[in-house]
């Protein structure tokens, strides 16, 4: 049994104005601890910078990389596009900003066999290189950033609700017909929610690592996490049952700021309360996130924590309910086994 060759893995890399990463993320693929067959397939979008010139590099440069086209430049229709693309029996996404750990694949394989999950993941690991992404990257990884997601702040392996990536079975993804293509963003939660309604299982496991470059201002950042909201909603209007408390704080949040500053300028100064304590939570809390940090980054993760609630939470509370009705008229497979 040991002696079986393993299985063969495709990677799939949904990829767009990614010049500054692309090159490292596919040689932490390429130069995985793992004995069986590796393919990459690049799904590429329309960039405005090298990551086109950088991709065919990388494929002159090894026989194992491979491109397809995503003229829309969409996430969902790039991971399609590369699923449809590859061959193998495992399917392994990631990021063109992500660097997976050198078992990370080895890993994975290794936990999918023993688990028979449909589809296995660990933690996002942020890793900035500059005072604000490690601003950025300690707000993401804490739970007064993320609440208790354990792909973002680690906990004990199990099963989950959904997990960072994901490394598949085939079969889940052609039994989905793979990701839903109206889904901008939160495609990975909505497959994943597809997955265990028919009886799949996802499990994370803090084993698995993957580095995680931050965005590199507030801007990027909030329109991120804006986006995060306005769809995590439409999953919600989609998915009966699929929300839970969690979700609910940042919009929470978002109302009582608004209406103590509202209340403070226009009845009476209590109002301020609210938000008062609001920053002062986030200040008290940006401490411990920010333990071992240079200055520079720590007093920046106030920001970040502050950015990623309130765009959060306004994507959520402003999510229109057209997304929804897009959204149940485009479920057809848009994976099929060949």
């Amino acid at each position: 049994m040991h002696d079986q060759q393993p299985p063969a893995v495709s990677v799939i890399m949904p990829v767009l104005n990614e010049e500054r990463h692309l090159r490292t993320s596919v040689r932490h693929i390429l130069e995985q601890e793992y004995a069986g067959e590796l393919e990459v397939v690049i799904a590429l979008g329309p960039s405005t910078d090298r990551t086109d010139e950088i991709a065919a590099e990388l494929v002159r440069e090894d026989s194992r990389v491979h491109t397809v086209p995503n003229p829309t430049g969409r996430t969902p229709a790039a991971l399609n596009a590369a699923i449809k693309a590859s061959r193998h029996p495992i399917v392994v996404r990631v990021d063109g900003h992500g660097m997976l750990s050198p078992n990370y694949i080895a890993t994975a394989v290794r936990l999918l066999e023993e688990t028979g999950a449909q589809n296995v993941g660990g933690i996002m690991h942020a890793e900035g290189e500059n005072s604000w992404e490690r601003a950025v990257a300690a707000a993401m990884t804490s739970k007064v950033g993320v609440g208790n997601a354990a792909f973002h702040t680690g906990g004990a392996a199990g099963p989950a609700e959904t997990v960072y990536l994901g490394v598949f079975r085939r079969e889940a993804l052609e039994q989905q017909g793979g990701y839903n293509e109206e889904f901008i963003r939160a495609q990975d939660w909505e497959l994943n929610f597809r997955i265990r309604e028919a009886g799949g299982l996802i499990w994370f496991s803090p084993e698995l690592l993957v580095s995680y470059r931050p965005r590199p201002n507030v801007k990027a950042l909030a329109k991120q996490y804006k986006d995060y909201g306005r769809w995590r909603h439409v999953v919600a209007r989609y998915h009966q049952g699929s929300i839970n408390l969690r979700y609910l704080a940042a919009p929470t949040a978002v109302v009582a700021i608004a209406a103590g500053l509202v209340a403070g300028v226009t009845v009476t100064p209590w109002g301020l309360v609210v938000p008062a304590g609001y920053l002062a939570a986030i200040t008290a809390g940006s401490v411990p996130a920010g333990k071992g940090l240079p200055l520079a980054a720590r007093v920046r993760i106030p920001v970040a924590l502050a950015t990623m609630h309130m765009s959060w939470g306004f994507g959520f509370l402003t999510s229109p309910r057209s997304l929804a009705k897009k959204v149940i008229a485009s479920r057809r497979p848009a994976v099929r086994a060949s």
